[in-house]
């Protein structure tokens, strides 16, 4: 499904209580004139963001002295691309102004379930968010391959989004999941009432479910579906405004809910409490895929790192690549990739690839190319229609990875050039040495990632340094799932 975005001029403001919900009323602007949407009368909260409670304390309790850094991704197709996304972190913000808030928007329209599958490679593990906002249409089987992954690569809360109604059918449809077979005119129904739940409820997820918010909505107020709509799919302003309520009403703090599962799986171990240095080596025995340490900035001692006996550069799985993307003679850079994913099956460097392609046949689906990478040189040609492994073993490609005519049309290039240029880069997500970085502002801890991307089990972190090392604390991610694709 192509996705494409509409901009619009809505600003929305509000004022929310943390733990707590209320009616909201936003004043927008539209052509200039300021104008109240009709409210949104929610029903009961109780028990809203059950799963995200982790995320929500770090949020909740930081203070000026204490600024806890919490990390959100949105990613999905091209409705998370539109504006409600940033209303959404504008309300985080002016709600929780003492959190360290990173957040970034990695969604790509068009990419439906089958291809952004392949895009999380690089958008969405590698990130490592505290909290993943999801949507996406597409192949159900693969909506699930991406839910199992983050369960085995990440320690991400997830907030899962049904999707919004789009026609007066909707209205209507059966809600009942022992009716909804995965068939027909009852798909829609059969994903938002049946197969979102169970995913979510499979993997510890939280359902926000904004359908049923739309509904009630639509119907209180003696809207049609195209009211909240600029085409047949995506938001106006006014839908904007809704949805940012919806998932703003999921995001809320409550002390009075269990902890969240997600308190397990990131554990902080205080050197000199949890952890000790004995004959000036910290040996930590720990299970999980990721280790950051959290440092002394005014500590300038040094201190090296070995995992399992190994410097974290040994480790193939810690490197990881970018989009490989095109920018086509004369045309603005495209944001999709054409290629995705590369892997690789001998450990590689730190160095920028180019592929020089060629075009091949009419049909836009077949090229041949050629390799070279900054450090490894050149490294081996080949075409698309085979598996191509190249000289070093750095770098490796399905014929299934290529995505060329479709990522550029989406870009509105048509048709595809004869010869382009693909570039990538190679990102390290380790540190082999630990130097304090300056701390990034009053009461934000200092922290370095010595390890992302180990496989998710056992191992030994053995860390050396001089007479004060910048150490203050381990920090270890463990995700609940063992890996189980590559």
């Amino acid at each position: 499904m192509n996705m494409k975005f509409f901009p619009s001029s809505l600003r929305c403001m509000h004022a929310l209580l943390a733990g707590a919900w209320m009616t909201l009323e936003c004043l927008h602007a539209f052509a200039g004139e300021a104008a109240p949407y009709p409210p949104v009368k929610f029903p009961d909260t109780g028990g809203w963001g059950r799963n995200l409670q982790r995320t929500m304390r770090l949020l909740a309790t930081s203070t000026p002295e204490r600024r806890n850094t919490v990390r959100i991704l949105f990613y999905g197709q091209s409705i998370t691309e539109q504006k409600w996304s940033q209303f959404v972190a504008d309300d985080l913000r002016q709600r929780f102004p003492h959190a360290n808030l990173i957040i970034e928007n990695r969604a790509l329209g068009g990419f439906a379930s089958q291809m952004l599958v392949k895009t999380a490679e690089t958008d969405l593990y590698p990130f490592q968010p505290d909290l993943l906002i999801f949507h996406v249409y597409g192949a159900h089987h693969k909506y699930e391959d991406i839910i199992r992954r983050i369960r085995e690569r990440t320690t991400a809360e997830i907030l899962i989004q049904n999707d919004h109604v789009t026609k007066p059918a909707d209205l209507t449809e059966e809600t009942d999941p022992a009716k909804l077979p995965p068939a027909g005119h009852h798909w829609d129904a059969f994903m938002n009432h049946h197969w979102l739940p169970a995913m979510a409820r499979k993997y510890g997820a939280e359902l926000c479910d904004q359908r049923a918010v739309w509904k009630s909505y639509l119907t209180t107020h003696h809207l049609e579906p195209k009211a909240l709509l600029s085409d047949n799919v995506h938001l106006n302003a006014h839908g904007e405004w809704l949805m940012a309520q919806c998932v703003n009403a999921w995001l809320k703090y409550d002390p009075t809910l269990r902890p969240s599962a997600a308190e397990e799986w990131v554990k902080t171990l205080k050197v000199g409490g949890d952890a000790r240095w004995e004959g000036g080596r910290l040996r930590v025995e720990f299970e999980g895929s990721r280790v950051d340490v959290v440092c002394d900035p005014a500590t300038a001692d040094p201190a090296t790192v070995l995992i399992d006996g190994r410097k974290p550069a040994e480790w193939k799985e810690l490197y990881g690549f970018t989009r490989a993307l095109t920018t086509p003679a004369g045309k603005w850079p495209v944001k999709w990739p054409v290629i995705a994913p590369i892997r690789a099956e001998q450990p590689m460097l730190i160095e920028d690839w180019t592929m020089e392609v060629t075009l091949e046949s009419t049909d836009e689906k077949r090229f041949r190319f050629s390799l070279v990478g900054s450090l490894t040189g050149p490294d081996g040609e080949g075409r698309s229609e085979e598996r191509f492994v190249s000289r070093s073993g750095r770098v490796v490609i399905e014929p299934d990875a290529w995505n060329v005519a479709y990522a550029l049309s989406l870009a509105g290039i048509k048709p595809v050039p004869e010869s382009f240029t693909v570039k990538w880069k190679v990102e390290p997500q380790f540190a082999d040495q630990i130097i304090a970085p300056p701390q990034p502002g009053p009461g934000i801890e200092s922290v370095v990632t010595v390890a992302h991307g180990l496989p998710n089990g056992r191992h030994v972190i053995e860390v050396s340094g001089g007479d004060k090392p910048p150490i203050r604390a381990l920090r270890i991610y463990r995700p609940s799932l063992g890996r189980l694709t590559p």
